[in-house]
Parts: C-alpha cells; structure tokens; sequence
C-alpha cells in the first residue's frame, strides 16, 4: 500500500542518452516524495527504501521533454503520456544532427508536466560520449559489481528482498576488485567543456551503460551505491517487475538485456564496446547475440564467475560463438586477472588509445585468455 497516496504527482527522471541523431530517456510519473538514502539517518533511509516498493504510479500524466541549446531556444521537444505503471519512454530520433563535444559529458534536458500544484519541471540527465571516446561499456550489475541475487531463483528473492531492505546502498559491498577494474576500463573521469563538472554528475573518458534485470524500483539505491563506491555513473537499463511470463523468469531477463544493449549499439554505430558481466543472469548469451548482431562492434567480453554451477548448453554455445568471431574473451572469479586481461588486450585505461585503435582495425589479432 503506498505510504504516500494522496502526494501531488512528481516525475523520476532516469538516466538516458543521446547520439547525434538519436535521444533515449525513461522517466516515472509517482504520488511519493523523491528519493534520499542519507547514511546519517538510518531510519530514513529505510523508509525511502519501503517507499520504493510502496510507491503509487501516475497514469495518463503528460509529459514533456525539452532539450535547449546554450542561448535557451528549443531544439527538441516531444510529449508522452505515462502509461498504466507511471512510465514514459522518449525514444526520439532528432530532426537537428547535435554533434557531441570532444568529451563525455552529460546534458541537461527538462521534463515538464502538471500536478494538483501546478505545472512542474525538473531536470534530467543525458549522456553524451565525447568523439574522443573510443570505447563503451555496458555492464551488468547484479553479482557483477554487487552482489544481489534479486533476479535468481525464489530462494535468491526471497533472501534479497532482506538484503535490500535490510542494508543500505553504503552497507553493501562492491565485488572485490570490481572498483580498480572499472577504474580501469574507465578511462578516469573528465569534466564540462570550460568549467568543472559537479561529481554528482561525473562523466568518465569511455562512456559507460549499465544493463540490469532489477526493477525500477531500485534505481535511486543503486546510483547511490555506485556513487558511494566510486563507480562510473552511467545510463541503467532497468525492468518494470510484475508477477507474469513477460517479466518474471530467466527467459524475460534475456530478453531484457538483449534488447538494452541492441538499443545502445545502435545508437553508437561506429563506437566499440566492452562488455561486463557475470554467470548468474544470462548475460554470456546476450554478449553472444551482440556479436552475432552487431559483429563489428563488441571490442571484448569480460565475464565474472559468480556461481560455482558449470555452464549450460547454452552458455557452452554462446562462448563459442565469442571464440568464433575472435572477440577476446576473459572469463574468471577475480577481477585482478581481468585487469591483467585488460592490459594485455589494450584496454586498460587512455593511456592504452593507440592500442584500441589497433583492436578495432585488426579484431581477430589479439588473443585472449583461455575461456
């Protein structure tokens, strides 16, 4: 039951992005307050996270998105209505090519719609990988960089709903190593062109996706877990979670993550991507469709070991289609090995650009660790 039923209805804006020629952006139309997990009050923090859970959604809300350019005239604008669970999804190809400045940055756009106070704005946030970034990543979440166990089998539910409403995002902890390797991979942070870029909103030099089975729900818990952990803040593909064949089970995160990351290369044709995950979500099979869909793209495939269960067949033929296409593979239960990997393949960090260049004109000339 909401704990904030009557409450004027107010938009979460989450993370999107944008090319040249394309915006993505979700948003949620609720009756609750906004969202603070504040590590000094433990039993706000909890509230906030029950309210998560217990939040009333806003259909047939209109909302508006606007995108300025620097003198305040609009350069994009389009109207959605929230759906029967609160969402709209921009998915806007732009008529006006925006070019990107030289590095990732994020930019501002506003949402606009009307409550029982009034009409209403609020500010979202949109990645912009810069043309000096030659790589993205897209990377899981779940027991890739926490570990959760929210979208396993009833038993793994059932122990993390506890966990999630138990520990707040400070309290969880980062899967060992995870934070170095990021770093990484990263490229390090940069700031705005011609001024420094508040942290809240940090952009690191390879612009990074996040792709996840969890709910929208936990959107706010895990940008405050990442932040937290000094993680790249980046762009989360979430699920909306309701108790059917469409949303519930091991078919639909597939299909989730295969779709989130499709959108994401298309977005970014002549981007290269890494991608990170785990063997506990499907995730070696949708790395595996992104290769066969998208061969050209997928610049390496970085897989945690979470689980101690042998691949499925599965998983068996999705490492072998990686194998076939000669796209360096790591696969492993420590991240040091992988920032090894990383070295080894010329990923880890901008100052290895010459030796990303290299992958992406010659993909099949780098080996990679036994799998």
């Amino acid at each position: 039951m909401p704990i904030f039923p009557n409450s004027p209805t107010r938009v979460q804006p989450y993370l999107g992005y944008r090319s040249a020629t394309h915006l993505r952006l979700s948003a949620r139309a609720l009756r609750q307050k906004a969202s603070t997990f504040d590590a000094s009050s433990r039993l706000a923090s909890l509230r906030t996270m029950l309210e998560q859970f217990a939040s009333h959604e806003s259909e047939g809300i209109a909302v508006t998105l606007i995108l300025r350019c620097g003198n305040g005239d609009v350069l994009v604008q389009s109207e959605q209505i929230t759906d029967a669970e609160g969402f709209v999804h921009f998915d806007l190809a732009l008529e006006s090519d925006l070019s990107a400045s030289d590095e990732t940055s994020w930019e501002v756009v506003e949402l606009q719609w009307v409550n029982s106070d009034g009409p209403q704005t609020t500010e979202a946030r949109v990645l912009v990988p810069g043309r000096n970034a030659r790589l993205g990543v897209i990377s899981d979440i779940d027991d890739t960089i926490m570990e959760s166990g929210i979208t396993g089998g009833l038993d793994n539910v059932a122990r993390n709903w506890e966990r999630v409403l138990a520990q707040m995002p400070d309290q969880r902890i980062t899967v060992p190593g995870a934070g170095d390797f990021y770093s990484q991979i990263s490229g390090g942070p940069v700031g705005e062109p011609g001024g420094q870029q508040p942290a809240r909103f940090a952009a690191s030099h390879n612009p990074f996706f996040y792709v996840s089975s969890s709910p929208w729900n936990l959107f706010s818990y895990l940008i405050t877990f990442m932040r937290g952990n000094s993680l790249p803040i980046g762009p989360i593909a979430l699920r909306d979670w309701g108790l059917n064949k469409d949303t519930f089970g091991h078919e639909s995160h597939g299909s989730h993550k295969r779709d989130a990351i499709a959108a994401i290369l298309d977005s970014y044709p002549d981007m290269k991507f890494a991608m990170i995950g785990d063997d506990t979500q499907g995730d070696l099979p949708a790395f595996a469709h992104a290769v066969k869909t998208h061969p050209q793209q997928v610049a390496a495939i970085f897989l945690r070991t979470a689980s101690q269960d042998a691949f499925s067949s599965e998983e068996r033929a999705a490492r072998d289609t990686i194998k076939a296409a000669n796209v360096p593979l790591w696969i492993g239960d420590t991240y040091a090995t992988g920032g090894d990997f990383l070295a080894k393949i010329g990923l880890a960090g901008d100052h290895e650009a010459q030796h990303i260049v290299e992958l992406v004109e010659h993909p099949g000339g780098t080996g990679a660790q036994p799998a």
